[in-house]
């Protein structure tokens, strides 16, 4: 972020407070085969430090990562833990592949805690480089438990073998402020401050449920540092509560073997492959380089899937203009954005010279990492705000804030559509016109967030706690918030209309942790190319792409160049579902993961996929430890799957008569606009439930949603806890 520099004063006041409260001296030991070998604890209540050993049998169930994470929260909470509990835990981890230099997206880390939001576990992916560095400083995974008395800041020197947790009274909150300051702290040169990460979040994130973590890395062409987000489930409000400004890893040296694999050779031959396919193939598929994620913009809207209005429309004439081309006149090509070394894929993107018109830093001219789709369709599209301003504007306020761009784009619609309906006044909003299209009030609601002020604070609840305050306080009729107020398990809906996708609509209702797209993306092949018809395809889908994707998070790696690049003949040497896959991609992750670990019994994509199905149905069994994680909590809001109001028929009306008429065997004839959608949502509903079976039987499920023991036994997580959950939910049968 461009800000005044930080002069030697002030770093001086710095660190004039930073009184060392514990820490704790390691050696450290290169990182084999891609791991570390240990974990690091650090409690802030009573001030402890220490490491726990990386066994083999956590590597082979686990893999890293997201893995790593569910294992060590699993160890740590109790099923009576709530999201502030002492007890609760931030646990960050990368993964086997997380750090290699030579192939592109390989520097994810992925954040797990019990969600505010949702009560469960919730997994958030994110770039930058702590994951890799957090590795090669010596721990495969950071476990963060207790909530501390002061402000305080963790501390990891990898070079040196410290870790610290000391007081920090001095240092900002917001995230991009922090972020510079730390890197003025701990890093002197320029290789030094690129070897600095921070893990932080902002004064939103404390008077809200839907905080995020911005993790920061330095970069050294621009001089300033940037952030990147672990965005869903109010991870950042956690950090929060535990009064921790940042979590800080520093390591100098990353080299081209520091994961010292297997085999080196293997790896750089499918690096360089891989990146000579993105040079070629990026610029006629998605232009990543260019545009970054917001190319999805113009795709969405041409194919009626943009959410507008809270996802009662999936196009508007104005989306235009938020298209990418508006942003990339602020967007800065003079190097390659990739968030870790090695990235050609280079689709972190940042806008440069944004004068800010609101809120605290009003006139300041500043950069937004960003912005990506999920962003621009969330406080754009979905909010009826048609300008590109107003959304960066938006974007760098909630990564200074610390909140969730998507859980506020889609509390923020919900809000607003409430306010249209007459659900809301000018009185209950504190003068906040909540109509759609109005940037003023979207941008003073976020302000009042980081104020702990207003109605923007009920707002930053969410839109599960939203229903129940306006049923309760202002006597709105609890059946409409429920089909309107897009949220699943607690968590806010990412930004995609799913009503002509029931493979989507399954995608998002049996997402682990709420619906979000990194599980299953499967609209365009189901809704657009009708490459699963049947339910059995839909479960197939259903099956493989959530354990594929989650494969990614247990090993590092970004999902872009999976699938955002494809081999020139992908198309015509596979078909439907097996052209999704990208047969030759998957081939390279196999021979990435064999040369990493030296593991000769991982041969091809099969196995892959039962690596992520032991971690999958684990964290279905952690949502039932926490009270969820039955067919109940697998429900939608009926938004999703089809139009609540006459006006949404209405504007689909060719397209609804028709289904009527072919699928649902009524003619439209002559009924109501009432009566034709009751019709139709009688048949969509029971095809939502029919799909929820068919899934259920493909991941080896019983009828309420829960894992088998037979299945549990087969993936080799039949821990005793385990065991006994699945027993007494089966004897109560619920």
């Amino acid at each position: 972020m461009e800000m005044k520099e930080i002069t030697q004063e002030r770093i001086e006041a710095l660190r004039a407070g930073h009184k060392v409260l514990a820490e704790f001296h390691y050696e450290p030991r290169p990182v084999e085969r891609g791991y570390a070998g240990k974990t690091l604890y650090v409690n802030v209540s009573t001030n402890t430090i220490g490491a726990k050993p990386v066994d083999e049998r956590m590597k082979r169930t686990f893999i890293g990562g997201r893995g790593f994470d569910l294992w060590l929260l699993w160890n740590a909470v109790k099923s009576d833990t709530r999201w502030d509990s002492p007890e609760n835990e931030i646990v960050i981890a990368s993964g086997p592949l997380g750090g290699i230099v030579q192939y592109p997206g390989t520097g994810k880390s992925i954040a797990v805690t019990i969600s505010p939001l949702t009560g469960i576990p919730v997994d958030s992916n994110v770039g930058g480089y702590f994951g890799p560095l957090l590795k090669f400083s010596g721990f495969d995974a950071l476990e963060v438990q207790g909530i501390a008395d002061r402000e305080v800041i963790v501390f990891i020197d990898g070079n040196a073998g410290l870790v610290q947790i000391m007081e920090a009274p001095e240092e900002s909150v917001n995230s991009h402020i922090l972020a510079e300051e730390i890197v003025a702290l701990f890093g002197q040169t320029p290789q030094e401050k690129q070897g600095v990460s921070s893990v932080s979040s902002g004064v939103g994130a404390e008077h809200t449920l839907i905080g995020c973590l911005n993790f920061s890395f330095y970069d050294p062409r621009r001089k300033l540092t940037r952030l990147k987000q672990a965005g869903r489930g109010g991870i950042g409000t956690v950090l929060r509560k535990k009064k921790i400004k940042a979590l800080v890893v520093k390591y100098v040296g990353v080299k081209g073997d520091s994961n010292h694999p297997t085999d080196l050779e293997t790896i750089q031959q499918v690096g360089a492959k891989m990146h000579r396919e993105i040079y070629e193939r990026d610029p006629i598929m998605f232009t990543m380089r260019l545009d970054g994620t917001n190319h999805l913009t113009k795709i969405m809207n041409d194919y009626d899937i943009l959410p507008v209005h809270n996802f009662r429309y999936g196009s508007h004439p104005e989306a235009e203009k938020i298209y990418s081309p508006h942003f990339q006149k602020y967007f800065v090509y003079d190097a390659p954005d990739g968030c870790w070394y090695g990235c050609t894929l280079a689709c972190a993107k940042f806008a440069a010279g944004l004068e800010l018109r609101t809120g605290p830093y009003k006139g300041q001219t500043v950069t937004v990492d960003g912005p990506e789709y999920e962003t621009v369709a969330g406080i754009g599209a979905n909010c009826g705000i048609w300008d590109a301003h107003a959304v960066l504007e938006a974007n760098f306020y909630c990564d200074a804030y610390g909140i969730d761009t998507i859980s506020f784009g889609t509390a923020m619609a919900f809000a607003m559509e409430c306010y249209e309906e007459g659900i809301l006044t000018p009185e209950i909003t504190g003068g906040l016109k909540l109509n759609f299209g109005n940037a003023d009030a979207m941008l003073e609601a976020l302000h009042q967030m980081s104020r702990g002020e207003g109605f923007g604070v009920i707002i930053g609840q969410g839109v599960r706690r939203m229903k129940q305050i306006f049923v309760e306080r202002y006597g709105a009729d609890p059946q409409f918030l429920q089909d309107i107020g897009m949220e699943a398990k607690g968590l806010e809906y990412s930004e995609y209309v799913t009503k002509e996708s029931l493979a989507q609509q399954g995608g998002y209702g049996l997402a682990n942790k709420g619906p979000q797209h990194d599980e299953a993306w499967l609209i365009f092949m189901d809704a657009v190319n009708n490459q699963i018809p049947t339910f059995e395809d839909k479960a197939e889908a259903l099956h493989y792409f959530p354990m594929w994707r989650t494969w990614f998070g247990l090993n590092g790696l970004c999902k872009l160049p999976w699938n955002d690049v494809e081999p020139a003949d992908n198309r015509t040497r596979y078909k439907g579902i097996e052209a999704a896959k990208v047969p030759e991609h998957v081939e390279n992750y196999v021979r990435l993961f064999r040369a990493m670990t030296g593991r000769d019994d991982v041969q091809s994509g099969a196995d892959l996929i039962r690596m992520s199905e032991a971690v999958y149905n684990f964290q279905r069994i952690f949502n039932l430890k926490m009270g969820s994680g039955t067919r109940e909590h697998d429900a939608i809001p009926y938004r999703s799957v089809g139009p609540v109001t006459d006006a949404e028929y209405e504007s689909r009306a060719e397209r609804y008569d028709q289904q009527l008429r072919e699928l649902v065997g009524v003619d439209p004839s002559g009924m109501t606009t009432a009566e034709k959608r009751q019709a139709l949502r009688r048949y969509r509903e029971a095809q939502y439930e029919k799909l929820i079976d068919a899934v259920y039987k493909r991941r080896g499920w019983n009828e309420r949603g829960i894992p088998t023991l037979e299945k549990v036994r087969e993936l080799g997580i039949d821990f005793p806890e385990v065991v006994a959950l699945i027993e007494a939910h089966t004897q109560k049968g619920t």
